[in-house]
């Protein structure tokens, strides 16, 4: 009876389809590609593994026991039952978007601070202004809340600019790494908030982040900080917020937003200090981040092949 691996993430190259191919046969698998769930539907009967991050797969491969995603964030898998009555293990790519998401935060901060939005409208218009007052990131105080891969891979990244502060912001109170020069656990997040003049955001949605920077919190920070969001929109309570950036006391850099996409109607087009990017730090377009996603598939497809736990289960109860 063949045991089948179906893939549908149509991002994969030949190489890294020939290199899940030859590690599925080695451990007893037929490995499957398509482009679309629409093409796979005939095999999911049969599918035991599955790696996509189309979630509608999983109600219809009644043999599913392992279903993986090549995204870190596994909101829409959460309420199937294939996952909470406990069929099958779900699992993410967490770790894979570091480098990416990281990168887009310090493009956030310095287009913030360097006044570049500002910029671009001047040279639009064929002008020669000069002087706009700019600030730095040097002896900035930042506070990540958010302590895991793209967390700490900011934090990385960051360092290099001399911060005066990188405050770390998580559950336990843990320092992975020794990156953050302090943390601070999420119960006294309103201890830090006011001594913050840059604050990055990378929580998952769950139904503990939801609304957790909200109107209060946010006008905790000084006059002039930079919030930049790449986790989930509904951590940041979005109104509230928006009035922070209106009143020109906050400044923002969002990738991720309660709707998406952002109503044609919505206010936000139209608000000031703020730069709007379409959930777009964490995609695919980015070569190494689909050369990560590969090689942690195989290296749990491994840990599934000998009966082993895997390593990025996702707990469905916890939402991450």
């Amino acid at each position: 009876m063949n045991r089948y691996l179906v893939t549908v993430f149509p991002v994969l190259g030949d190489d890294y389809r020939e290199k899940i191919r030859d590690a599925a046969e080695q451990y007893g698998f037929t490995a499957l590609f398509y482009d679309s769930p629409e093409e796979a539907a005939h095999i999911l009967p049969e599918a035991e593994i599955i790696l996509s991050k189309d979630s509608i797969l999983a109600d219809h491969a009644p043999g599913l026991k392992w279903f993986c995603t090549p995204t870190a964030g596994a909101d829409q898998f959460l309420n199937k039952e294939v996952f909470t009555r406990g069929q099958a293990v779900l699992t993410n790519s967490s770790g894979a978007y570091g480098v990416t998401i990281s990168e887009h935060v310090v493009m956030l901060v310095l287009v913030i601070l360097r006044r570049q939005m500002e910029y671009n409208e001047i040279v639009s218009r064929k002008e020669w202004i000069r002087m706009l007052p700019v600030r730095s990131i040097r002896d900035s105080r930042i506070t990540l809340v958010g302590t895991g891969d793209i967390g700490q891979e900011t934090a990385i990244r960051l360092r290099g600019f001399t911060p005066q502060s990188l405050t770390g912001v998580n559950l336990r109170g843990g320092n992975p790494g020794n990156l953050f020069d302090r943390i601070v656990k999420s119960c006294d997040l309103e201890t830090v908030l006011p001594q913050t003049d840059i604050l990055i955001v990378s929580l998952p949605g769950t139904s503990d982040t939801s609304g957790m920077l909200n109107g209060e919190r946010l006008s905790l920070l000084p006059d002039g900080a930079v919030v930049i969001n790449v986790g989930r929109g509904t951590v940041i309570e979005q109104s509230a917020l928006e009035n922070e950036l209106r009143q020109g006391r906050l400044f923002a850099g969002l990738d991720v937003f309660e709707k998406e996409p952002i109503p044609a109607d919505d206010p936000f087009w139209t608000c000031p200090n703020l730069i709007i990017t379409p959930h777009v730090a964490g995609d695919t377009t980015l070569p190494y981040t689909v050369k990560r996603i590969v090689e942690l598939f195989l290296q749990d497809l491994d840990n599934y092949a000998h009966g082993r736990a895997l390593e990025r289960q996702v707990d469905v109860e916890q939402g991450y």
